[in-house]
């Protein structure tokens, strides 16, 4: 089964995108590579009985079994030790990738209480990341076996070569972008 955003992409959207940049070959407009989504454990580093509960969520959301992330050496400062455990991350590609994207687009980001839309800023190569401080928008999750409330990273990597290439592609596949707020001057207090 495809995924319907990519199908949207690929008859709407890409020619769309593509007469918009002014670009010549089809292969040059700009895509979607990979989303990674990333947990730190936090909290779940010292107490073992909260890292499976966590992983598991993380699954859930992503569709595929998640990566433990550990520390290649010890910090004595933070309380870690070599070969910790630290976090969990997902690298998701193909339908997955799609269908993760729609679900973030259409259900979970439109869940947040007061949402006014995402901040525009980009990394420089036309890759976007984006921080969701509780996990619980989304609904593959239930709130009721939920013991502590983690936070994720989200990165979509594009084949964009700039930023502006990058947020045109994220803005035409529907990301909610924060409108820039015009901000009349204060009067000057004489």
């Amino acid at each position: 089964m495809a995924a319907r955003l990519k199908e949207k992409y690929l008859k709407e959207l890409k020619p769309a995108l593509q007469k918009e940049l002014g670009l010549d070959n089809p292969m040059a407009v700009p895509r979607l590579e990979k989303i990674v989504v990333n947990m730190g454990l936090g909290e779940a580093t010292q107490n073992v009985k909260m890292l499976d509960p966590l992983v598991n969520d993380l699954a859930l959301i992503a569709g595929q079994k998640p990566v433990l992330t550990r520390t290649k050496k010890a910090i004595s400062n933070f309380k870690l030790k070599e070969n910790q455990i630290v976090g969990c991350t997902v690298t998701l590609r193909g339908n997955a990738m799609w269908e993760f994207l729609y679900r973030l687009l259409a259900v979970s980001l439109p869940s947040i209480r007061d949402f006014r839309g995402v901040g525009t800023k980009l990394d420089g190569h036309g890759n976007y990341s984006l921080g969701i401080t509780d996990f619980t928008i989304f609904p593959e999750i239930t709130v009721e076996n939920i013991k502590k409330s983690m936070g994720l990273d989200i990165t979509i990597v594009t084949s964009a070569r700039t930023d502006d290439e990058g947020r045109e592609l994220l803005r035409t596949l529907g990301m909610p972008f924060r409108r820039a707020e015009t901000v009349a001057p204060k009067p000057h207090a004489a």
